[in-house]
């Protein structure tokens, strides 16, 4: 499949199988998100992988939408402020850099087959309970990870034409 159309078949899926995925297909999708690109390669991220089962309590402390824990893992990522590139103007390129490594895997996930569900609207401070972060280590996105039991609807996206501007503003 070409890279369009695997960006068109992307979706954010909101229910799950329970089926598990294969530790190779686990390794693949985890692989694509640390080959995406950082700024100065720092890498400032950590990719945390929960199992859903026997973790539904904290799990829904973070997010409390039922389709969050039907897929058998959700995965998090976190910032590393430390570790980030600053821009001279004093922008932490921290939050891009996550949300690269997230996009891969999001893309790699959904060109084996399983759905993924970008949800950045959090409980910050459960998570960073429930998940043990240190100061300094920031939760940036979770994602749902299994196989979809749900069908994509359609696309809607705003013209081309009203995103996209030529040289300037």
């Amino acid at each position: 499949m070409d890279f369009l159309e695997l960006a068109e078949r992307r979706y954010s899926v909101r229910a799950y199988r329970p089926d598990p995925i294969a530790d190779n297909i686990l390794q693949e999708v985890l692989r694509a998100a640390i080959l995406a690109p950082t700024a100065c390669n720092r890498q400032p991220y950590r990719i945390l992988v929960l199992p859903t089962l026997g973790h539904e309590k904290d799990l829904s402390r973070i997010y409390s939408h039922s389709w969050f824990l039907q897929a058998p893992l959700v995965v998090a990522f976190v910032g590393v402020l430390s570790e980030s590139w600053t821009r001279r103007d004093g922008v932490n390129y921290t939050f891009v850099d996550v949300t690269l490594a997230m996009d891969h895997l999001v893309l790699a996930a959904t060109e084996r087959g399983l759905g993924t569900c970008w949800v950045a609207a959090f409980n910050v401070s459960a998570a960073r309970e429930v998940l043990g972060l240190p100061n300094g280590v920031e939760p940036v996105a979770f994602t749902p990870l299994g196989y979809p039991a749900d069908r994509p609807g359609a696309k809607e996206r705003r013209p081309i034409q009203e995103l996209v501007k030529w040289g300037r503003w």
